[in-house]
């Protein structure tokens, strides 16, 4: 994936991780540690709660692998090898 591709492909996982963050109060970063570390029982107490924090979790794990992807790619190189200096729209 080239690094504009992983650039709007972050952008589009945020807006989905938004909507959670507004549902449930708090930030995605925040969601992933407590989840991760056992702390938010009962949320599995509803099925609709269950199937949020299976997407949530999933959507989170797609942008920091996507995010470490962008990373890798800019790793080594000058800002001006993948910068667009065209629009793409």
């Amino acid at each position: 994936m080239e690094v504009h591709e992983l650039v709007i492909e972050m952008k589009l996982l945020e807006r989905r991780l938004t909507l959670y963050e507004e549902k449930y109060g708090v930030l995605s970063e925040d969601f992933y540690a407590a989840l991760m570390s056992g702390k938010p029982a009962g949320y599995d107490a509803y099925d609709e709660s269950r199937a949020d924090v299976s997407r949530w979790k999933g959507i989170y794990e797609t942008l920091r692998r996507r995010m470490d992807a962008y990373r890798q790619q800019l790793k080594g190189r000058e800002l001006s090898e993948v910068l667009r200096f065209q629009p793409a729209y």
